[in-house]
């Protein structure tokens, strides 16, 4: 997820809706390149008709607080990748999976240290852009529908999810004055209950501020917020803060970190990563 922000549109878009996944976007006539990492705010932008983009946390750790026995964990993070497929000129396909993760806990009294490490679960979403995709500049606003069903690969490492989980994302987009951005995402989640029975629904809000210092590099701060958990250390509320570095047009590196304000959230997630337009 990201909200890190190009400026959407371009000057000769023309009427685009004859491209699609198999009669792709001329290159001259494509938007700039926006991603979805790497903060947690989502873009309503779509990748462009048949063309594609890997978006990837090359390495990501993470620090929990102890719960309610104690237990902390240290979660790391190798390779997982956001894979978007345009389909047309206002919707996409992707597909989000994390190859290798690795999941140390311990603490407690009494607890013994324990290792756990593989592939995480595969996250199937769509992306549909309702309005601004082409012309975010002239509008100053966008926004985009993401449905999303989350599919177990190993129910029993602690990487990904362990059951069928899914929701509904909806992310917002403001252009602001003075060279800033605004980004807002709002959405409901299905999530397995702690017993293993039965699902509950979680909200989940999110803004960010990107500020565009040149026409490569931006920053941006970002507030998280997860309610309605099933944890009985409550919700969960994160802040944190990164950057984007435009290699070219086409290649986009990224870094940042997320602090948790709340027991439930994690103490601090530092993350860095790569993004790749074709």
């Amino acid at each position: 997820m990201g909200f890190a922000l190009a400026l959407a549109g371009a000057a000769n878009a023309g009427d685009k809706a004859q491209y699609n996944l198999f009669n792709p976007t001329p290159r001259s006539m494509m938007r700039e390149m926006t991603t979805d990492r790497p903060d947690t705010t989502e873009v309503p932008f779509t990748v462009d008709a048949g063309h594609w983009q890997t978006e990837t946390t090359a390495f990501g750790y993470a620090r929990s607080r102890p719960d309610a026995d104690g237990i902390a964990s240290d979660s790391y993070e190798f390779a997982g990748t956001n894979l978007r497929i345009g389909l047309t000129n206002d919707a996409e396909l992707s597909l989000v999976w994390q190859p290798y993760g690795l999941l140390r806990t311990g603490g407690g009294d009494g607890a013994v240290s324990e290792r756990s490490d593989g592939i995480g679960s595969v996250d199937v979403r769509a992306k549909i852009n309702l309005w601004g995709n082409d012309d975010f500049q002239q509008r100053g606003s966008a926004a985009a529908l993401l449905p999303f069903v989350t599919l177990p690969t190993d129910a029993d490492n602690g990487i990904g999810a362990s059951d069928v989980e899914g929701g509904l994302v909806a992310p917002i987009a403001f252009l602001l004055p003075a060279q800033f951005d605004l980004g807002i995402n709002i959405g409901v989640l299905a999530v397995k209950n702690e017993s293993g029975r039965g699902y509950h629904a979680e909200y989940i809000t999110t803004s960010a501020l990107c500020y565009d210092w040149t026409d490569k590099f931006d920053t941006y701060v970002e507030f998280v917020g997860v309610f309605g958990t099933d944890d009985p250390r409550g919700d969960e509320v994160m802040v944190g803060g990164g950057w984007t570095y435009a290699l070219t047009d086409n290649v986009q590196l990224d870094g940042g970190i997320n602090f948790g304000l709340t027991a439930a959230a994690d103490r601090y997630n530092p993350f860095f990563g790569i993004s790749v337009r074709h």
